[in-house]
């Protein structure tokens, strides 16, 4: 019976009714040790049962019950709570995915597939392994203890957690309020302690007399699990006044009545304090060691502090072993920890227990320990690798060995996304490789893969944390360090690759002499240029006519295809790939390499690296006027960034949608994201207000809201020539086209460099407005016809227009303007619109006003729902949608079943006929 939890019981209850009618959700119970969190979900569970033996879910199908509970010394083994967890349903592995099946199976030890290099697949393959089972039914999982999950476990789960949907669902955790345990956008149930109403009536049915009821309340101060233990020893001990936490008190009292029994017994409670698992086998064989057996846990047993059934050891609560473990001296748990390693069949077992017994430097301890990090890195268990890596470190004997070892906890320390973890590992390893080798002058010479690996992660830290230019600048030091003097093809094979990621990163940064530095050691450590470092350099330059090309060459080389690289170099020249089909202005291409990325990643289910393919996809979809597609894309960015917890990546992702907005001419929208974006990250940003205040009529605004940036990489952004032309429409009409020399420089520069004919018509209505003839608005007009960016042919037809007419050809003017208000009406540019329609007018058009255009069928989907159409529109099954989107089946129809009626149809079928843009 639960004393003083009406209001939670409602709480739980309510949660369990959603996922039988077949809405998931998930809660978090929050309390301090003792307050009674495993008691509500042993309550749940019974509720749950209860329905499953009498009162159906009212379709005739019961509640399956899921469990798994953290345990304090499996916290740094890997995946250990969910091998728990889905140990017995791993049946159901063969309807996954391919991969998600594989990670699933390598985790579980059950079969011999790779994983993928995906952290967050294990949560995808968690996510779609909870819904297949819901398929028969609700489905209730708990998690107890999940202050002590090991992290893979917990970020599994989360991740889960956070995208079900509509699956029938319900996931409960409980933990501490105290120990770290965070889960974001997970929502919490904090437990306070029982009021004294509720404490009396816990007492009364436990026979004790009232007249005690406040001394023992006082001294509980109303924590459940402090309650029963200072009750039952209330005849033992006197009470006594201690300023101490009440769950400390409560050890102390649970050590006192473990000191009282035999000393056997007591060891016994150790091995089995020690083993943390419940793993009966390993326990008697470790008692075996050390001269005792089952038997001498009896007496724990007969005084409720321990069960023994099923094949496990269970202590009644955690707090039972932690007493337990902290009252024994140290030689005793250093013993035991020995007995168990010498028992243990399982080798990441084996290696926790010599990690225990280790007073100092042990290779032998050290070896295991990195044996077991490989291990979890194989099954993407970054986190628990990372800490494994660096345990192994601090116990190896060999200097070299530390260093590596530091190094590869730093790499999987920030692939589990814990930068400043990684930071600080990558310092020391860099700390260490120095005073080894005497310096940073012969470390990457004398060790260079070791001393590239250090270099790698501490940039790629750098970078994650926002110090782009530390990032390429650190890289540049250590290989100017290495090879001081170096003659062409002197340096070793490492330094390109560092000099290559270097560039990219300088590059990312706007940081020129970064790239330039690149280039140059670059040409002379290999004694070649490379086509993508030298065309940025060239860039850099300002030189466009030959650095393009050079950019065009990098790609056609297949970028994905040109041998082995550190994952940090990968992903900076796969990021610049992207970039760089931007940069070229040739959109459809740019397009096609963006969504081949996004497809790469679906298909190899990579969700950390989705969110920027999907941000340079909607750049591209945005600029091709398809707004409702880049609004999905962006948005599926963005749930998958905060889902993953990328929080970082988040406010990268504000250029889209301001741009979006001030096309659109929402000026409160722009600013808000103007207002949550950081100075370092606000370029794109600053664009879109450039845009708005054009659009809006503010041109000095407009004008001097960006200095026209100098020669490097801020010249050649995605928008840096869309943002020059901005710049010198609003000098042309301030009357001051002198201080549109340079940005039209710029522009016409860039066009000559590049094939794409929609650039060439920007440069060409640049040099009219500048010009004031009409020439150049013809030719640009003729660009156009071969399509592209139709937001900056209605832009050149308005101003052709607006010439003309005041040209007196009205006719001529109407023509254009005509076609500049249906585009502008199209994308919902309303103050471009408006301006259209004010020329109209004046050109002599009767009956003309800006409007809103019908809307389109797409436009009453979510951003969601609309990705879920396009794809089962296309022939895909609920379930290869729902392995695209990283969603569960049933979410995906849920989808469907909201999308059909806005959409005026009954059927995929049906959605055939439907123009869907």
């Amino acid at each position: 019976m639960l004393y003083g939890r009406t209001a939670e019981q409602e709480r739980l209850a309510r949660l369990l009714a959603e996922a039988c009618a077949g809405r998931s959700g998930a809660l978090l119970l929050r309390g301090e040790a003792g307050i009674g969190k495993t008691a509500l979900l042993d309550w749940l569970a019974g509720t749950a049962a209860a329905q499953a033996h009498g009162e159906t879910t009212g379709d005739g199908r019961e509640v399956r019950v899921l469990r798994v509970t953290g345990v304090e010394p499996e916290a740094d083994l890997a995946f250990g709570g969910l091998v728990q967890l889905l140990w017995p349903v791993q049946d159901r592995l063969n309807a996954l995915p391919a991969p998600q099946a594989a990670a699933l199976r390598a985790i579980l030890g059950t079969g011999r597939e790779q994983r993928g290099p995906d952290r967050f697949l294990t949560g995808l393959a968690v996510l779609t392994v909870l819904a297949e089972l819901a398929e028969d039914g609700p489905l209730l999982c708990l998690v107890d203890d999940a202050q002590w999950l090991d992290r893979a476990t917990a970020e599994a789960l989360l991740f889960a957690a956070r995208r079900l949907a509509a699956e029938g669902v319900a996931i409960v955790l409980a933990g501490r309020d105290d120990d770290g345990f965070i889960a974001p956008g997970i929502p919490e149930l904090p437990l306070p302690r029982l009021d004294f109403e509720a404490s009396s009536r816990l007492l009364a049915d436990r026979g004790r007399a009232p007249a005690l009821h406040s001394q023992i309340i006082t001294e509980s101060a109303g924590n459940p699990l402090a309650l029963i233990e200072f009750d039952a020893a209330r005849s033992d001990q006197p009470h006594q006044h201690a300023p101490l936490p009440v769950a400390d008190r409560v050890s102390s009292a649970f050590r006192a009545r473990i000191g009282g029994l035999p000393e056997r017994t007591r060891l016994m409670m150790l091995i089995a304090a020690a083993e943390g698992r419940g793993d009966l086998p390993l326990l008697l064989r470790a008692s075996q060691l050390l001269g005792t057996d089952l038997g001498d846990l009896a007496e724990a047993e007969r005084t409720g502090l321990m069960y023994v059934m099923d094949g496990a050891v269970t202590f009644r609560h955690p707090l039972i072993a932690s007493a337990t473990y902290q009252g024994a001296v140290l030689a005793r748990r250093i013993a035991v920890h020995r007995a168990l390693a010498e028992a243990a069949t399982d080798p990441d077992c084996r290696a926790r227990h010599l990690l225990a017994v280790a007073t100092g430097p042990d290779q032998e301890a050290a070896l295991e320990l990195a044996a077991a990090a490989g291990r979890a890195r194989g099954r993407t268990a970054y986190a628990a690798a990372s800490g494994l890596f660096g345990q192994a470190a601090r116990l190896t004997t060999e200097p070299r060995q530390r260093a590596s070892w530091l190094a590869e906890a730093a790499a999987l320390a920030l692939a589990a996304g814990h930068a400043t973890q990684a930071d600080r590992l990558a310092q020391e390893a860099d700390e260490l490789a120095d005073a080894w080798a005497g310096g940073s002058a012969g470390e990457l010479a004398d060790a260079p893969a070791a001393g590239a690996r250090v270099a790698s992660v501490r940039a790629a830290v750098a970078f994650e944390l926002g110090d782009r230019n530390e990032a390429a600048h650190g890289l540049l030091a250590r290989v100017g360090n290495a090879a001081p003097n170096a003659t062409p093809n002197s340096a070793p094979p490492e330094a390109s690759g560092l000099l290559r990621t270097a560039a990219a990163y300088g590059w990312l940064a706007g940081d020129a002499d970064a790239v330039r530095t690149a280039a140059a050691r670059l040409a002379t450590a290999v004694g070649a240029a490379d086509p993508l470092v030298e065309g940025l350099e060239r860039l850099c330059d300002d030189d466009a006519e030959h650095g393009l090309p050079l950019l065009t060459r990098f790609l056609e080389g297949r970028p994905d295809a040109t041998g082995p690289r550190d994952a940090a170099e990968e992903q900076a020249v796969r990021m610049l790939a992207l970039t760089c089909g931007l940069l070229l202005g040739d959109d459809e291409a740019a397009h096609a390499l963006a969504s081949a990325e996004v497809r790469r990643c679906r298909s190899q289910a990579l969700i950390g690296q989705l969110p920027y393919a999907l941000d340079v996809l909607a750049q591209t979809q945005l600029l091709a006027g398809h707004h409702p597609d880049a609004e999905a894309a962006v948005t599926e960015a963005e749930e998958i960034a905060r889902d993953t917890g990328m929080r970082r990546r988040l406010v990268r992702l504000g250029a889209v949608r301001a741009r979006m907005a001030a096309i659109e001419g929402d000026a409160r929208r722009v600013r808000e994201l103007a207002d949550a974006t950081s100075p370092a990250l606000r370029t794109g940003v600053d664009c879109a207000l450039v845009l708005l205040d054009l659009g809006l009529g503010d041109f000095g605004s407009a004008l001097g809201r960006l200095d026209p940036p100098p020669p490097g990489p801020d010249r050649y952004t995605w928008l840096s020539l869309s943002t020059a032309a901005d710049q010198i429409e609003a000098a042309v009409r301030l009357g001051q086209p002198e201080r549109a020399e340079e940005a039209l420089r710029h522009c016409e520069s860039w066009a000559r460099a590049t094939t794409a004919p929609w650039a060439q018509a920007v440069a060409l209505r640049c040099r009219a407005l500048i010009d004031d003839r009409p020439e150049p608005y013809a030719q640009a007009l003729h660009l156009h016809e071969k399509g592209g960016r139709p937001f900056e042919r209605a832009r050149t037809e308005l101003l052709y227009g607006e010439w003309l007419r005041r040209a007196r050809r009205p006719n001529e003017a109407r023509t254009v303007l005509r076609s500049a208000l249906a585009t502008f009406e199209q994308l919902r540019a309303e103050p471009w619109a408006g301006r259209a329609a004010a020329e109209l007018r004046a050109a002599g058009e009767r009956r003309v006003a800006a409007r809103v255009p019908a809307e389109s069928p797409i436009d009453r989907l979510t951003p969601q729902e609309l990705q879920v159409v396009r794809l089962a529109r296309g022939g895909s099954s609920s379930r290869e949608i729902a392995a695209q989107l990283f969603l569960s089946r049933r979410t995906v129809e849920h989808h469907l079943y909201k999308a059909y009626p806005k959409l005026g149809v009954g059927s995929r079928r049906e959605l055939a006929r439907l123009d869907l843009g």
